[in-house]
């Protein structure tokens, strides 16, 4: 539920449309679109960055391969977003309980003599990132505007996670369908057989994210995308 806006405490470096709101501290548009092609600024999601050897305890712990992309048993997106490198994004204001969490398993693993290896974990919060999520059976259309990558099925399924150029911004694209996406998606909207949306977070430099923003509105015009509201139920 969003809150009355008095004093945000963080802003994202993509400006939000009005009507505003404040969600756990963020200043956030409140604007809500029916449309089939939307996208959201989600970069008040709990960022964490946890780097660890890919064949340690905590490699197995996370459980996600590298190019991929899992929800573990507290709902946290786990993005193997390189060979020693997992991002994991959780709902707003949850970073401390995240990468407590993840902290908590390389201790255990030292305690019992299992060398955990060399373990990074950082806590984004504001600094550093932005992230949109472009939600709608024509998202995949509207990134072959601006990526080269196949976004087929066979190719890229739900789950996949990779680096690319979008719109010539260097962008760790998330495929992230199903219940996650759903909640935002207005009745009458587009969605896949299965039920499912087809869904993409995109997470860039924080000083690439207004230029990305405004990119993927652009390409998406001809599609019918709308800029949809934040409501921190998008993970």
């Amino acid at each position: 539920m969003a809150d009355t806006v008095t004093a945000p405490v963080a802003r994202s470096p993509i400006a939000a449309a009005a009507p505003l709101a404040l969600v756990h501290g963020w200043e956030v548009s409140a604007r809500r679109s029916a449309a089939p092609l939307r996208l959201v600024d989600c970069t008040p999601l709990a960022k964490v960055l946890v780097r660890a050897d890919p064949d340690g305890p905590l490699a197995r712990h996370l459980g996600v391969g590298h190019g991929r992309a899992a929800r573990d048993q507290h709902g946290t997106l786990v993005v193997g977003s390189g060979p020693d490198e997992w991002l994991l994004l959780a709902p707003p204001g949850t970073e401390p309980q995240v990468a407590g969490r993840v902290r908590a398993v390389a201790a255990r693993a030292a305690a019992g003599e299992h060398d955990p290896g060399l373990v990074s974990v950082v806590e984004l919060f504001t600094h550093g990132r932005a992230l949109i999520r472009l939600t709608g059976a024509d998202a995949p259309q509207l990134l072959a505007k601006v990526c080269a990558v196949d976004l087929a099925d066979r190719v890229t399924p739900d789950g996949t996670a990779f680096r690319s150029s979008v719109a010539k911004v260097a962008t760790d694209v998330i495929r992230d369908d199903g219940p996650g996406a759903l909640q935002a998606v207005p009745p009458g909207a587009l969605q896949a057989a299965s039920g499912q949306t087809r869904s993409y977070l995109l997470h860039c430099e924080r000083s690439s994210g207004q230029y990305l923003h405004d990119a993927i509105l652009d390409a998406g015009r001809e599609l019918g995308i709308e800029p949809d509201g934040f409501t921190g139920k998008e993970i």
